[in-house]
């Protein structure tokens, strides 16, 4: 199924936390396949905030499941997304 950028966003605001895999560009140019999940908050080391909005750059940060670490997804460079096993390709 073909969804829009601004639907993908939708879908993933409705998981509710409930993993989700995301296929997309990373800057090094490679396709890589992301495990992750909305719901957990990151909690900073040093107190410090991030210099800057993840929403002004179009990302927005998940909890990678493999990795057991924060990442940011990057909507600009989303290729794919699945879903309680729906797949969507973004257009």
């Amino acid at each position: 199924m073909n969804i829009t950028i601004d639907k993908a966003k939708e879908l993933i605001r409705e998981t509710n936390g409930r993993i989700f895999s995301s296929t997309f560009i990373k800057k090094d140019r490679t396709i890589r396949t992301l495990t992750c999940r909305l719901g957990k908050r990151y909690k900073s080391k040093t107190g410090k905030q991030a210099p800057y909005k993840a929403k002004e750059f179009n990302l927005l940060p998940v909890y990678d499941m493999q990795k057991k670490a924060f990442r940011m997804l990057n909507f600009n460079t989303l290729l794919t997304l699945t879903i309680n096993k729906t797949n969507y390709k973004i257009i």
